[in-house]
């Protein structure tokens, strides 16, 4: 035992702290997991009065981006004077910043507490110690910005090769030589086609999720859990068919750091968020025709723009599509004054009349509207242009319709179809794997070890 340690700090709690940064590493370090706790021994060995084990913060990085409630905890204790040492397998397990490590020493220091790692005893309140504690400490700082450093170098190296393996959408998987490939489960890489197929149709991302609700069909999404991702089947929603169109790995794009990360200050923190999306010029690696797709690159740049046209929120200038409401012109028409789209005002009178306005620059008050007209003419001038240049093919235009009602259809029998494969293929998996496992079925099964001896033996003996 070290001569710091002093019957004052005995009669005191010793704490041991336990931190691992990642789930991974707990999960898979369990070695260093075990040695963390195994230094529980050394205080009771020295005759603490109690000892502490603090691993709330198992899976959670020491660098302060992220929140640490053991971390807390054990400030806590310390500022309340009960601790008489802390316990750590090394000075990177307490903090990989400065702030959280200097902020623990100087609690200690005025607390009177000791730290206590496998290299010996260091007591803040002495200048020796003081110094010792703060090279470990920014030592460890450094040694996890040069890790950081070297492991985003080597990935970036071996994503522009197209080589660096990261969790793939639903619809591809990763083949044994290293390649991006379809899924070879049909029914996931149908479910994927059907979605591109309906918004080539629908021309809009919505109508697909909506159509996909109302034919209550199922589609693939990935559920990761540590190092474990799997596929479950689940309703749509809105976000997984935006996922989809936007992304371009299902253009046959090798396309890797398409987000960012965006650090804020709260509550004196550096707190990070990501999955900020960055424009695609300052994505790190875009290959295209990297592996097989779902649709070529021209269609992804076609359904692009047209997500982009359907977006009213964004690039006010530039074309956008119909929306919903009487007026026939709604999300169309622009002001020839100052190119603003107009808004729609619906009147109160008998026949809810309608006129188109354009605000101008609303945000300056007192400017006044820049144009308003009444719609209900204008609508009728537009229905009769519209007939008028599309009653030559009005016999093409429901035989087409008929058809694509015909194709709607067929697509939902098929996919209920898939669903309904699988259903029977897992039953059946489930029946297999049950006959196997039965214990009033495994009692009746002969022996395959006594089959195996009695052949054998009555081979030695002839």
């Amino acid at each position: 035992m070290s001569v710091k340690i002093t019957p004052d700090h005995l009669a005191r709690a010793a704490v041991v702290y336990v931190r691992q940064s990642t789930m991974s590493q707990v999960t898979g370090n369990l070695e260093s997991q075990r040695r963390q706790y195994d230094l529980a021994g050394a205080p009771e060995a020295a005759g603490f009065a109690s000892v502490t084990v603090i691993d709330d913060d198992l899976g959670r990085s020491g660098s302060g981006a992220m929140q640490r409630p053991g971390f807390e905890r054990l400030v806590a204790m310390v500022c309340s004077g009960d601790v008489g040492a802390v316990y750590c397998i090394e000075a990177s397990r307490l903090a990989r910043n400065g702030r959280d490590w200097h902020h623990l020493i100087d609690l200690c220091a005025l607390a009177g507490t000791l730290v206590v790692d496998p290299d010996g005893a260091y007591d803040p309140r002495l200048v020796n110690d003081r110094l010792l504690l703060g090279l470990k400490g920014t030592m460890s700082e450094y040694e996890l910005s040069l890790m950081r450093q070297r492991g985003i170098a080597a990935r970036d190296s071996k994503a522009k090769r197209g080589e660096f393996r990261f969790m793939l959408p639903p619809g591809f998987c990763w083949s044994e030589a290293g390649k991006i490939e379809i899924d070879p489960d049909e029914h996931v890489a149908d479910a994927i086609r059907l979605v591109f197929a309906m918004f080539r149709e629908l021309g809009s991302a919505r109508q697909v999720f909506l159509w996909l609700r109302s034919a209550d069909i199922k589609m693939p999404v990935a559920r990761r859990n540590v190092d474990v991702c799997k596929l479950v089947w689940k309703a749509p929603a809105y976000h997984s068919v935006m996922q989809i169109l936007y992304n371009p790995l299902y253009a046959g794009a090798y396309a890797f750091g398409r987000t960012a990360q965006r650090t804020r200050i709260v509550d004196g923190r550096a707190r990070k968020a990501s999955g900020i999306r960055k424009p695609r010029d300052e994505w790190h690696v875009l290959l295209r025709d990297h592996h097989p797709g779902y649709i070529s690159w021209q269609e992804y740049e076609d359904n692009q723009k047209l997500l982009l046209e359907n977006a009213h929120m964004k690039k006010s200038c530039a074309r956008k599509s119909a929306r919903g409401g009487r007026a026939l012109l709604t999300g169309l028409m622009r002001c020839g004054h100052c190119g603003r789209m107009m808004r729609v005002g619906y009147g109160m009178a008998k026949g809810n009349a309608h006129r188109y306005q354009c605000r101008g620059d609303d945000a300056h008050v007192g400017v006044g509207l820049c144009i308003g007209i009444g719609g209900v003419r204008i609508d009728r001038a537009v229905a009769m242009q519209i007939l008028e240049a599309v009653s030559d093919r009005a016999v093409e235009a429901a035989i087409f319709a008929s058809d694509q009602a015909e194709r709607s259809s067929k697509d939902i029998i098929a996919a209920v179809e898939r669903e309904l494969e699988a259903a029977r293929y897992d039953a059946s998996l489930a029946g297999r794997r049950y006959e196997l496992v039965d214990p009033a079925k495994a009692s009746r099964r002969p022996r395959i070890g006594g089959a195996l001896e009695r052949c054998f033996g009555a081979r030695g003996r002839t």
